[in-house]
C-alpha cells in the first residue's frame, strides 16, 4: 500500500467564477492539498478572493506565485489565450501543473506544453473533471462491460438561446474570435468531444462546417461535424448558440443498445437494451470539480492514473482544430 502524501500546497492563476465555485473549493477540501495562493490581473482581485476563502497568500502577478518556493503545484485557471505561455513557465519552474479546459488555443500549441512537461518528467493535468465524475463512470463502465454491446455509432446535439450577454454584444472572451474561434464551442464542445474519447476512444477524422449566423460577435455561432474513431465508430455533432430550442443530448448506440444522457446538468441517464432499461443517477457534487481533484491526490499517491492529463486534453484540441478547419 502506498504511503500517504505529503500536504501538497498549490497556487491558483486566475480568481474567476470557475474559481470561485468550482475549483477553487475542491483544492481546499481535498485532504492531500493545501490552496497556498493566489493571484490575478485585475488589481486587487486576488487579494479579495484570498479574504473570503481564507487563502493564507495572494500576488499580483502570475510569475510572482510561480517563484514562490512554497509552492509545489500551480492551477492555471485563466482564458486560453495565456494558457501556453504560463505553462512554460511552470514547466520551467519545475512545478505540477493542472490547466484549465480547452488546454490551448490550439493543438499545436498543447503539444508544446505537453512536451515541456515531459521533458522536466514533470505531471500535467487538464480540468475535463467530467471524467472523474461518478456518474460519468459509471456510463463508461457499462459500456466496457459490454451493457449494449459492440458500439456502432456517437451522437451529440446541443442548442440554446442567445445570452443577455450575446444580445447586447457585451464585450466576452468566450465569443471573440482572436481567443476563441470556435465562440461557445471552445468552452461547451471541449467537455462532450472530450467525453467521446473518454467513451469511444480516441478519432481519426474529425470535420466541420461552421456559420456564423446572428452576426452577434466575431466567432462562430453555428457548427456542424462528422467523426470517425480509430474502432470503426461513426460519429456526429451540432451545437448552435443562436437557437430557440434549448437541447443537450448525447446518444450512443450499440448492436443490441442504447445509451442516452445529457452533457450537462444532472438529468438521468438511461441505458435501454434488448432485455431491460436501466436509469443512471448523474447527480453532480458540489463543489462539482471534487472528483476530479481528489483523482490528482490519489495520481501523486501513486494509487490510481488520472483519467485527464495532457496528450487526451491535447487530443481533445485535435478533434476541433479539425472541425475548425484550422489544422
Amino acid at each position: 500500500m502506498a504511503s500517504p502524501t505529503p500536504s501538497i500546497r498549490w497556487g491558483i492563476i486566475g480568481c474567476g467564477d470557475v474559481c470561485e465555485k468550482k475549483s477553487g473549493p475542491a483544492y481546499q477540501q481535498t485532504p492531500a492539498f493545501e490552496l497556498y495562493a493566489v493571484s490575478a490581473r485585475s488589481p486587487g482581485k486576488a487579494q479579495d478572493f484570498a479574504r473570503r476563502h481564507s487563502v493564507p497568500h495572494y500576488y499580483e502577478t502570475a510569475q510572482q506565485l510561480i517563484d514562490d518556493p512554497s509552492i509545489d503545484a500551480i492551477y492555471i485557471a485563466t482564458p486560453p489565450d495565456s494558457h501556453l505561455e504560463l505553462a512554460l513557465l511552470v514547466a520551467k519552474a519545475k512545478k505540477i501543473c493542472c490547466i484549465e479546459k480547452p488546454m490551448a488555443l490550439n493543438f499545436i500549441q498543447c503539444q508544446q506544453i505537453v512536451d515541456a512537461f515531459e521533458s522536466q518528467k514533470l505531471e500535467l493535468f487538464v480540468a475535463y473533471y467530467r471524467r472523474s465524475l461518478p456518474g460519468f463512470i459509471a456510463l463508461k463502465n457499462a459500456l466496457d462491460n459490454g451493457k449494449i454491446g459492440r458500439i456502432r455509432q456517437i451522437s451529440w446535439h446541443y442548442s440554446r438561446p442567445p445570452s443577455d450577454k450575446d444580445l447586447s454584444q457585451t464585450q466576452n472572451w468566450r465569443t471573440d474570435k482572436s481567443i476563441a474561434l470556435g465562440g461557445y464551442f471552445e468552452d461547451i464542445a471541449s467537455h462532450g468531444l472530450n467525453l467521446m474519447s473518454y467513451f469511444i476512444g480516441p478519432a481519426i477524422h474529425a470535420q466541420g462546417i461552421c456559420s456564423n449566423q446572428q452576426q452577434l460577435y466575431s466567432a462562430h455561432d453555428a457548427i456542424v461535424a462528422n467523426l470517425a474513431f480509430e474502432n470503426n465508430v461513426t460519429g456526429s455533432a451540432s451545437w448552435n448558440f443562436g437557437s430557440y430550442l434549448y437541447q443537450d443530448k448525447m446518444q450512443i448506440i450499440g448492436e443490441s443498445g442504447v445509451m442516452d444522457f445529457a452533457v450537462f446538468g444532472d438529468s438521468p441517464a438511461t441505458i435501454a437494451t434488448r432485455d431491460d432499461s436501466q436509469v443512471i443517477n448523474m447527480h453532480t457534487p458540489n463543489p462539482i470539480q471534487g472528483p476530479f481533484v481528489q483523482a490528482i491526490a490519489d495520481h501523486l499517491n501513486g494509487t490510481s492514473i488520472h483519467p485527464s492529463q495532457g496528450e487526451s486534453a491535447g487530443h481533445t484540441n485535435w478533434i476541433m482544430d479539425k472541425i475548425l478547419g484550422v489544422l
